[in-house]
């Protein structure tokens, strides 16, 4: 419980926002009329729909997703590391979905903020009083040569993809000997801690399995650095030389050649120079960008994210859009803590806005990565928009801990089923939230 509660108390800054009249249009043509509609049945839209049905009453929202299934990500690490399994991971939408709120199950095809419209791939218009936009990141595995067919043979795995998961912990488990290859993309990507994740676990298990000797553990990265917030990269690269894992830095992943069980990367320092590595084991880290329904439409911006105030999660533009979590121009790391926090904010923005009263609490950019870095160990990253370590506990939180691996592996998915996807927990810091109301 200690975790997520952490910074739900701390006192969010006043803000000076002027914010635009809200205009909403009729029903006009539209076959269906809600005063809330939320795109995205992912950990941001079940969220904020839960949040909206308390808020404006379940009949007068609504949810557009196609999937029958929903899914707790960052379980897949472990998962992926044969700590967890897929199933565990797994609830039907329907079981996730807030009682009362309709759900539209089809995908989105168009927005048409000026029309306050959205159209779906079956042909269906329907129009909004408020729109929140939750449509996540794309995975784009094709970018890179020879993906995704490179997934149907063996040796190769993605914990990004319920399809591919698996793959990763038959790869680690079948190991012999050779190069184990771990990749990040030249792109943003969701949970940027996670490609380093599985290479930290994948050493625990080579170890313990005895097959460590006969491996070579290779990190190649598109970054230049091994984790963006220096104190905790200082102690991942402690964790790294002390282990004898092999990091290579503006490393970017372009082929996969699987019948050779070859990789093939680019220097970003130096382009046209490609290197190839043999593998034994493969996990990829795909690249990713944003819905391609938001990107190049009226609600994005030049790089194709939901085009936001990182203060009040408000459309820059169209007043009666927001938006939360993967699919957002927010400039902070992608993650599902980053959305409990950014969900009380935007309930607060949206409530006092339906008052027509201006919002009055700050997002801070709070996100948090929970670095597993062995089958009982966690070092447990927050920090804010700045970079700046915003942190829960009274304690070093740039150390290797069994508590924080306990809480990520088994307090947090049941926070997530129980607490956030019904709006009952999150706020500007949600581990300091939790830890507080533990304390009374």
């Amino acid at each position: 419980f200690i975790m997520a509660s952490l910074r739900g108390l701390r006192q969010c800054h006043p803000t000076g926002f002027t914010i635009s009249h809200l205009h909403t249009s009729s029903r006009a043509s539209a076959k269906q009329h809600y005063k809330m509609l939320v795109l995205g049945g992912g950990s941001g839209g079940i969220t904020m729909s839960a949040r909206m049905k308390r808020l404006v009453g379940a009949e007068n929202v609504a949810v557009v997703e196609p999937s029958e299934m929903h899914y707790y990500q960052p379980i897949w690490t472990l998962v992926g590391a044969g700590a967890k399994t897929a199933a565990s991971s797994a609830r039907t939408t329907a079981s996730v979905m807030p009682s009362g709120v309709k759900w539209v199950k089809s995908k989105v095809q168009e927005i048409n903020p000026d029309k306050n419209t959205v159209r779906t791939d079956d042909g269906t218009e329907i129009s909004y009083e408020y729109l929140i936009v939750a449509l996540g990141i794309q995975l784009h595995y094709e970018w890179i040569k020879g993906l995704p067919e490179a997934f149907e043979h063996p040796k190769i795995g993605s914990n990004y993809s319920i399809k591919t998961v698996e793959k990763t912990w038959k790869a680690l488990q079948d190991f012999k000997e050779g190069n184990a290859v771990f990749t990040f993309p030249n792109t943003p990507v969701k949970c940027a801690g996670a490609p380093q994740k599985i290479m930290y676990l994948s050493d625990a298990y080579l170890r313990k399995t005895g097959k460590r000797a006969k491996a070579n553990i290779l990190y190649n990265t598109s970054l230049p650095v091994l984790f963006g917030i220096k104190k905790y990269a200082d102690t991942l690269w402690d964790i790294v030389k002390n282990r004898d894992l092999q990091v290579n830095l503006r490393q970017n992943l372009i082929e996969v050649r699987a019948d050779k069980q070859e990789a093939v990367f680019e220097n970003l320092d130096k382009p046209g120079e490609t290197k190839v590595f043999e593998y034994e084991m493969l996990h990829v880290t795909p690249p990713m960008g944003p819905s391609l329904v938001i990107k190049g439409g009226p609600l994005a911006n030049e790089a194709g994210w939901l085009d936001l105030n990182k203060d009040t999660l408000q459309h820059n533009r169209y007043p009666n859009v927001f938006g939360i979590g993967d699919c957002t121009s927010l400039p902070t790391a992608k993650t599902g803590a980053a959305v409990a926090a950014q969900s009380a904010i935007l309930n607060r923005t949206i409530s006092k806005l339906l008052k027509n009263q201006k919002p009055d609490k700050k997002y801070d950019g709070y996100t948090s990565c929970p670095l597993v870095t062995s089958y009982n160990t966690v070092v447990l990253a927050e920090f804010d928009y700045n970079g700046q370590p915003l942190e829960t506990f009274p304690i070093n939180q740039a150390k290797e801990r069994r508590l924080m691996y306990y809480m990520k592996a088994d307090v947090m998915p049941h926070l997530y089923w129980y607490g956030l996807l019904r709006g009952l927990w999150g706020g500007p810091g949600p581990y300091r939230k939790l830890f507080h109301l533990g304390m009374k």
